[in-house]
C-alpha cells in the first residue's frame, strides 16, 4: 500500500529492528571495554583506537542481523577493527607524525634496559618499530592470548605466516634489546 498506511508487515519489521537495536546496544555495552583495549593494542594510540572501534561498530550495527548469528561475534568485530586500522594506515602511512619522545639510541638514556623491559611502556615503544603485520601478530598472541590459528583467521593469513611474523618480530625485539644493552654497557 502506498498511501502512508502502515501494514502488519511494517509493524513486525519495526519491532524486529527495535529488538536488533536493543540486542546490539546490550552487546556493545558488555563488550566495548574489551574491544577498546584490543583496538588500543593494535593501534598504539587512544585516538586511533577509538576511531577504529567506532568504524568497526558502525559497520557491525549496519550488518547486525548477520553478525548476531555468528558463533564468535567478538572475533568478527576484532577483525573489523583490524581492517579499519589497516584502511586508515594505508590512507595515511606516508604522512609524518610527531612523537611524544624521541628514542635516542646509544646515548645511555635506557641504561638499565633489563629492568625497563618489564615496563610496558618500553615494550610498547619497542613494538611500535615493528612492521604492522608483525606488531599485530605479537599483540594478538601475547596481549590477547590468541592461538596461532585464531590470529591467522583474524589477519586473513596462513597460520605459518603468522608464526613467521611472530618469530621475526621476537628476533627483532631481541636484537634491539641486545644492541641497547651493548651500547649502554
Amino acid at each position: 500500500m502506498d498511501g502512508g498506511v502502515a501494514t502488519d508487515d511494517d509493524a513486525v519489521a519495526d519491532s524486529a529492528a527495535t529488538g536488533d537495536a536493543d540486542d546490539f546496544d546490550a552487546w556493545v555495552t558488555a563488550r566495548a571495554p574489551s574491544l577498546l583495549r584490543f583496538s588500543y593494542l593494535m593501534t598504539g594510540s587512544q585516538d586511533a583506537a577509538e576511531e577504529s572501534l567506532q568504524t568497526a561498530l558502525t559497520k557491525a550495527c549496519e550488518q547486525w542481523a548477520r553478525v548476531r548469528r555468528m558463533d564468535d561475534r567478538d572475533a568478527y568485530v576484532r577483525r573489523m577493527i583490524v581492517n579499519a586500522h589497516v584502511s586508515w594506515w594505508r590512507k595515511f602511512r606516508r604522512q609524518e607524525s610527531p612523537v611524544e619522545q624521541v628514542w635516542e639510541r646509544g646515548r645511555g638514556q635506557y641504561a638499565d634496559i633489563a629492568g625497563r623491559v618489564s615496563d610496558s611502556d618500553l615494550v610498547w615503544r619497542l613494538c611500535e618499530d615493528l612492521p604492522a603485520r608483525q606488531r599485530a601478530s605479537v599483540v594478538l598472541r601475547y596481549y590477547e592470548d590468541l592461538s596461532y590459528r585464531e590470529i591467522a583467521v583474524l589477519l586473513d593469513s596462513p597460520e605459518a605466516t603468522v608464526r613467521s611474523h611472530i618469530h621475526r618480530a621476537l628476533a627483532t625485539l631481541r636484537t634491539t634489546i641486545e644492541k641497547q644493552e651493548n651500547s649502554d654497557g
